[in-house]
């Protein structure tokens, strides 16, 4: 398995272990499919957090205090860059 596809197995564990609306974390497949792309294209843990949470309200129309979302972003670009300099 490669390196990307690694990462990507870990963000996505990292998000529904996060289940921000305590709904289970095998209910957030279209959500974490989303960030996990985000999180390739960005680099910025408030512009992350702020697209998480329009994420998560379009789905749930529930909304997750940007704080628990910035939260989360800064655990997924850790990770991320963790990621790449390991390689």
């Amino acid at each position: 398995m490669n390196e990307v596809s690694q990462l990507n197995i870990e963000l996505v564990r990292m998000i529904k272990e996060w289940d921000p609306l305590s709904i289970g974390t095998d209910d957030y497949d279209t959500e974490a499919a989303d960030v996990v792309q985000l999180v390739h294209q960005l680099d910025d843990v408030a512009e992350l957090g702020k697209e998480i949470q329009v994420i998560y309200h379009f789905s749930y129309e529930e909304v997750i205090p940007l704080s628990k979302c910035d939260q989360i972003a800064a655990q997924l670009l850790a990770l991320k860059n963790t990621t790449s300099c390991e390689g």
